[in-house]
């Protein structure tokens, strides 16, 4: 659709006094106009609509009073609003308003074209100004072939015309639309071009259609009329114009009569007649228009039988000033409420650019209010204050403190359950086993033997993926017997020691137990990593709203993310090497809590096939029986012990590694969540105070877009509020 500016604009204010035709009520409509309003708001206007042959440019002249250069082809390439106003000075004005859609230079040259000293509007002087117009609106001309112009332009020519014999009234004249083109003025696209143009104003919903018609034609055949149906399907705001009735054949009079008496197609504004001038009529300077369509309408019959008031362009003057001020008393509150909602908008729009950033001292201003802002979520975030700030209920991923707290303990979980390589042996009697934390039963209770342990649990950032630990399954704990796989390791391994067995076999198998380590702390530490940049891509992409500085924001955080991303993943690997590749060592008592929990339940495991029952004592077990013991070699008595010793180290070293891998001081709150320079850290005041002038322009500086964005905001709230002030004014 072709951008279509608005051209007649309407004030009203306490209108229930005024008569038809009130200056104050009128002028302000003008002034509505003038100021811009009608760019930003539907605004009530009369529009004449028609074919290229229909008359238009007749009633046009009888409206205006004065001869049009219609001969010349120039008054057909863009609309043209007339203003008629009442004033002690006579005065003729004319304008242009810019296409909206305009660049900014077309914009500024048009709008700076005017003339305001014209004394009268003849022939000649009317064709000189029409030639300018065309020049300064750049559409091509008669006689013009050089092919570098528009043959249309959604342009307005605004011509303003006043003096004590005027009687307020505005209208809209657009071209007509055609079907056939000429050689040298028109082409097809150009047809297509102009019914767009002129459906634009059709279809503002608060503009009357003035729809004329050759009374000679057959109506039903007329594709105004069609349009008009299309957008007034009730015909509530379409007024239809018959022309050239000196031209009807005979007979097919009454036709036309029931038309006019709404009869046929009828439409509730109904029907006028208008007999325009013929072309030798129009030449001849002493042919008054007036008493010639009078003389017509009084002696010509059937015409003569109709109404006074529906036939006459005189008669079509006060009926367009009746319908335009109906219109007026109707639209204006809906108009006035329009115009609040507009200012609001366009000024929630202009929040969103920011203030204007043409200096660095503005620049780093803007991005350090920024950063701030930004910090200040951060604190909340990490404080779980969300009730602070609206922004925590619309946008879930900045809820940083519940994700990675969660992420945290089922990284707990995996460990616990599915970290170690080979399931130990409960040694615990039946009757006996109390604690009920062996870890098999505990993953089932968490659902983690439900399948492959996968260790990713959130989707990847496609900028990070070549730093993230990818996603990878783990089978479960083997649960065949351990035992012989730490028998066959100490026959592989063992020297000359007798009753005991090299330090170094606790490494090795630690080593294996904890084979799976790696991954599922890789695969947390990863996943936080997304839960903290996804905060951060969150947060700026909530309090900076210009697309192009996002981007340049990110491009110069980003370096400084995927260090403290890489250096916090570098940690944890640290920390799983030194725990799985050293010596096991701790000076942790609960490592000898659990060994000795261990060879307390192999001793009452044993005993439990000679224990019975006493009333008194409950379970016991005789003096004579506790010596009793099954036969085992002295291999079998040291793997037991490597299975305790070894079962007994890895809980110990499995919580050191979990809680340095998670907790403060360590790696992923540290470095990742808390810390003093993890990534949520980084975009900070201090960070805007390092960059220098030129990067502060790369991030900060406006966009041609936003620069013309800003201006056409700014442009369009001063129109709108001196609108609003106009129609506040008494």
């Amino acid at each position: 659709m072709v951008s279509i500016r608005p051209q007649v604009a309407m004030a009203l204010q306490n209108t229930e006094h005024y008569g038809l035709g009130d200056p104050l009520m009128l002028g302000k409509i003008d002034k509505l106009f003038a100021c811009g309003v009608g760019e930003h708001v539907n605004l009530p206007q009369i529009v004449v609509v028609g074919d290229q042959s229909s008359g238009k440019s007749s009633i046009l002249e009888g409206l205006v009073r004065m001869a049009v250069a219609r001969d010349s082809g120039l008054c057909t390439r863009f609309a043209t609003q007339i203003i008629f106003r009442r004033s002690v000075e006579e005065r003729i004005s004319v304008s242009i308003i810019a296409d909206l859609n305009a660049t900014s230079e077309h914009q500024n040259r048009v709008e700076a074209w005017g003339k305001s000293d014209i004394e009268s509007l003849d022939h000649d002087t009317f064709l000189a100004i029409m030639r300018e117009v065309h020049d300064t609106m750049g559409v091509s001309q008669v006689g013009d072939t050089s092919g570098q112009k528009q043959t249309f332009s959604n342009d307005v020519l605004r011509l303003e015309i006043t003096g004590p014999d005027q009687e307020h009234l505005s209208v809209i004249d657009v071209p007509g639309i055609f079907k056939i083109t000429t050689p040298g003025l028109t082409e097809k696209s150009d047809i297509a071009l102009v019914k767009d143009m002129v459906l634009g104003y059709m279809k503002n919903p608060r503009s009357v259609m003035l729809a004329v018609v050759p009374a000679n034609v057959d109506v039903a055949t007329q594709e105004i009329l069609e349009l008009a149906k299309d957008v007034d399907p009730q015909g509530d705001r379409t007024l239809g114009v018959l022309t050239k009735p000196d031209l009807v054949d005979g007979g097919t009079e009454p036709r036309i009569i029931d038309l006019d008496e709404g009869r046929t197609r009828a439409m509730k504004l109904g029907w006028h007649v208008v007999r325009n001038p013929g072309q030798q009529q129009l030449s001849d300077n002493s042919i008054d228009r007036q008493h010639l369509e009078a003389d017509f309408f009084r002696s010509q019959a059937p015409w003569k039988a109709i109404s006074a008031d529906k036939v006459g362009i005189e008669s079509l003057r006060d009926r367009l000033k009746e319908v335009l001020s109906s219109l007026v008393r109707q639209e204006f509150p809906k108009v006035k409420q329009e115009i609040g909602k507009k200012i609001a908008s366009a000024q929630k729009q202009l929040t969103t650019l920011g203030p204007e950033r043409s200096t660095p001292s503005a620049q780093a201003a803007y991005v350090t209010g920024l950063a701030t802002r930004y910090q200040q979520l951060v604190m909340l975030s990490l404080q779980a204050k969300f009730g602070s700030d609206e922004l925590f209920d619309t946008q879930p991923s900045l809820r940083i403190a519940p994700a990675v707290t969660s992420r945290s303990a089922i990284f707990d979980q995996e460990m616990a359950q599915c970290g170690h390589a080979f399931s130990f042996n409960s040694t615990q009697a039946k009757h006996l086993d109390t604690g009920k934390n062996d870890e098999s039963l505990q993953g089932q209770a968490h659902g983690f033997l439900q399948g492959d342990l996968d260790v990713r649990r959130e989707g990847d950032i496609e900028d990070l993926t070549e730093i993230l630990h990818a996603q990878e399954s783990l089978a479960h704990p083997n649960g065949q017997d351990i035992e012989s796989w730490l028998k066959n390791v100490y026959e592989t391994s063992r020297g000359f020691e007798l009753g005991t067995f090299d330090s170094s076999i606790l490494a090795t198998t630690m080593k294996k137990q904890s084979l799976k380590w790696m991954s599922i702390s890789l695969g947390y530490v990863s996943d936080v990593i997304v839960i903290v940049h996804r905060f951060i891509t969150t947060a700026l992409h909530s309090i900076c709203y210009d697309d192009s500085m996002k981007q340049s924001l990110f491009g110069m955080l980003s370096d400084g993310l995927l260090s403290r991303y890489t250096r916090a993943i570098g940690h944890v690997e640290f920390l799983l090497v030194v725990e799985r590749n050293g010596t096991p060592m701790t000076t942790n008592h609960y490592f000898n809590d659990n060994l000795e929990k261990c060879r307390q339940d192999r001793m009452l495991s044993a005993m439990q096939e000679f224990s019975f029952h006493d009333s008194r004592h409950g379970s016991v077990v005789r003096l004579s029986d506790a010596k009793r013991t099954h036969p085992m070699s002295n291999t079998d008595h040291i793997v037991q012990d490597i299975h305790d010793i070894l079962k007994s180290y890895y809980k110990v070293a499995r919580k050191r590694i979990v809680d340095n891998v998670i907790n403060v001081k360590q790696a992923t709150d540290h470095f990742l969540v808390t810390g003093p320079e993890t990534p949520l850290h980084l975009f900070s005041p201090n960070f805007v105070s390092s960059l220098t002038t030129e990067e502060l322009e790369h991030v900060a500086g406006e966009t041609p877009r936003v620069k013309r964005e800003r201006a056409r905001l700014t442009k369009e709230i001063a129109s709108l509020t001196e609108g609003g002030s106009i129609l506040l004014r008494g």
